[in-house]
Order: C-alpha cells, then structure tokens, then sequence
C-alpha cells in the first residue's frame, strides 16, 4: 500500500524522525491559514500530493515567497492534471496539497530502505546524489550507491549508521545528527512494516540539521492488520478502480497495458502466463491471481474484473489443479460464462488432477471456448486469435 508524503512524514514524526513543520490544505484557503497561522516565517513550499514522483518536474512544486504566492500557487496545483513519469501520459488530479516551510539547504542527500530479496534481509542505501532519479544514479554510476545489510535479529547497528553518514560526506554535529536520523528511520521503517522507505533528498541544513525533505513510504499489505492506523491513510482516489473493486472479492489483480486478459491460480503460474504470452508475441492486460479455490464465483467475480477494462480483446484462463480439481474449475467457468454477456474468445489451459474430464466439460459446453493442450498452445492460441 502507498500513502501520501504527508502521511509518511506523519509517521516519521512518530519515531523522531526530523521533518519540516507542515499540513495538509484541501483547499485555498486552509493552504493560506497553515502558510500563516501554524508555519510562520516567509518562505513555503506548496506541494502535490499524489502517489507518483517527478511531481516537481511536471510543475507540482513551488516555492511561494509571500502569501499571496500561497494562495496562486494552490490555486494552480489543486485540481490540476499532473503527469510525471511515474503516472504514465493519463496523469493524476490533484486533490490536496502539503503546505511546508522552507529550509536553508546546504547539502541534498539520498536515503533509502527496502528489502533485498537476493539475501532476503533489509539494505539500507545512501548517496550523495540527493534530488536526482536512483534509478538513474544506479544505471550511470552505481559507486555513488553506499549500502548497509541489515541483520534481521540486530536491526541497523551503531557502527553501520555511522559508516553510512561518513560515506555521505558529513562530519562534526552533522554526522552526528545523519546517524540519530538513520537509526530512527530504521525503526519507522521496520516497526511499520514497510516494504520501502525513501527520503528523496534528505538535506542538510546551513544550521547543520538533517532533514527528510521528502518522504516515500509503502506498505507490506499482508501486515497491515496489525497497523488499522497506517490503513485509515489509504487513499481510494489514487488507486485503479478495477484493483480496488478486485480486492473486495480477494482477487489479486494488477491493470496492464495489454490486449489478453489472464486468470491464472498462483502468482507464480500467473508470472509464467504472461511470460509465455509475450513471447507468443502478445501483450498481457492483467496480472489476475484468483488463487486456489477457483470456482464459480471467483471465476465469475474474475470475468467481471478482466472484461471491465476495455482494452481486452480475447481471455487465457490457466489452472493448475493442485488444491482444486480441474473438473470443478472447468464447470465452475462454464456455470460463470453462461450466466454472464462474454463478447471475447476465451482460451483454457488445465492442467493436473482430473484435467482430461475438465477438457471434456468444456469441450462438450457449446460455449466460446478454445482447449489448449500446454501453456505454450494456450498461449500460441490466443494470440493467434488476437491476429485474425
């Protein structure tokens, strides 16, 4: 799950985090009202909220010097369609904005925490390239990337921390204030149950201090049953409607750009399908993981999330009986497709227990249906289809 900057730097100040004095506006004039009444001073930063970066690159930054910039440049930002490489050419409606005071910026530094999954252990990553794209600075110079494992038992030690501030180029109280910041961002990061936290820059002030400028934090969802508090941040208007209307029925779905929507138990066997599809020579239009019990109302509930989006021209549904017999999912997808207007081909692949009796029922079904004998002639198939 994803939260706004404003939420994360809500949950760093929680862990003594330093982050600038800020709010949230909905509107104009809650931006003035924060701008003068709870920051003060005579420099702002008026930001968009959306779930993407690059916001200050497509105009969804700016550094008001008056009030009456406050209020220009809400009036600006708030409802506007910001697009930045991260939100793809449809872009994101601006619908609230973080109102911060403005800091004496020395230095702009890199911070970022998340899983390493070829050790399985957390890596804590820092760079003097602060304020630019990581993945830009890892594919043109990955020497700039300082990184620190973390052992899963011990958390981020003393001696890790400080290494890391050195590597960063800090000395005297700013090195001191580097390794308090580190240390406490670790414990946001793992007490939260994150799966990424990033201070994108974290700056260091002309008063020495080390600040999170920015702030981006995502979420483990199988952990956020013990955080109902992180939950309540979840911000419907920034998430795809057919992923939240999936999730309802406990689907696993994620919206492509593609043409073949897929159905798959497993999110391995779901990887694979799409996999095999592309080298078919097609393109998926969904990741769609309806796990192991697929019967009828799954499958249905599954029908009802790929044919919304309408870039779907034909359907590769592939099961692997293990949990659940092939026959069950076979009748379970013709009890689904015969009750509901299913306008595309659908190609089906099943494979394992009692997969020749699936066949059979389906074959037998008089529905648009397609047996595939392999999931390199499902796939062969609904591409075949796909170019007639």
């Amino acid at each position: 799950m994803k939260i706004h900057e404003y939420q994360g730097k809500e949950i760093l100040r929680k862990f003594n985090v330093p982050v600038p004095k800020g709010n949230v506006a909905f509107s104009t004039e809650e931006a003035v009202k924060i701008a003068k009444n709870e920051i003060g001073g005579s420099v702002w930063v008026v930001k968009a909220q959306i779930h993407a970066g690059g916001r200050g690159k497509g105009g969804g930054v700016k550094v008001a010097k008056s009030l009456d910039e406050v209020k220009k440049f809400s009036d600006e930002i708030l409802g506007m369609n910001l697009v930045t490489h991260q939100t793809g050419p449809e872009g994101r409606i601006v619908k609230r904005l973080l109102i911060e005071q403005g800091m004496n910026i020395s230095k702009e530094l890199y911070v970022g925490i998340t899983l390493d999954r070829a050790v399985g252990k957390n890596v804590v990553m820092v760079s003097t390239e602060g304020g630019m794209e990581i993945e830009k600075v890892a594919s043109e110079t990955p020497e700039k990337i300082i990184k620190e494992t973390v052992e899963p038992e011990l958390g981020l030690l003393p001696f890790q921390a400080r290494k890391l501030a050195f590597s960063l180029g800090l000395d005297g109280q700013q090195h001191k204030n580097a390794v308090k910041f580190l240390t406490s961002l670790y414990k946001a990061y793992s007490q939260s149950d994150c799966s990424l936290a990033e201070i994108n820059p974290l700056v260091v002030t002309t008063e020495g201090d080390v600040i999170a400028l920015d702030a981006k934090m995502n979420f483990d969802d199988n952990a956020l049953f013990r955080h109902k508090d992180i939950l309540e941040y979840r911000d419907l208007d920034e998430e795809d409607p057919l992923e939240i209307e999936a999730s309802k029925f406990n689907l696993n779905y994620i919206k492509l750009d593609g043409n073949v929507g897929c159905m798959v138990n497993g999110a391995g066997l779901a990887m694979a399908t799409m996999d095999i599809i592309k080298l078919a020579g097609g393109e998926p239009a969904n990741f769609l993981d309806v796990g192991g019990t697929a019967n009828k109302t799954t499958v249905a509930n599954g029908f009802k999330i790929i044919l919304s989006d309408p870039n779907v021209k034909a359907i590769l549904i592939n099961i692997f009986g293990g949990i659940v017999r092939c026959d069950r999912v076979a009748q379970g997808v013709i009890d689904a497709a015969s009750e509901m207007d299913i306008d595309v081909p659908i190609v089906v692949r099943l494979e394992g227990t009692n997969a020749v009796e699936a066949g059979e029922l389906l074959n037998k079904s008089q529905l648009n249906f397609e047996v595939a004998s392999s999931l390199k002639d499902a796939a062969d198939k609904v591409t075949a289809i796909l170019k007639k």
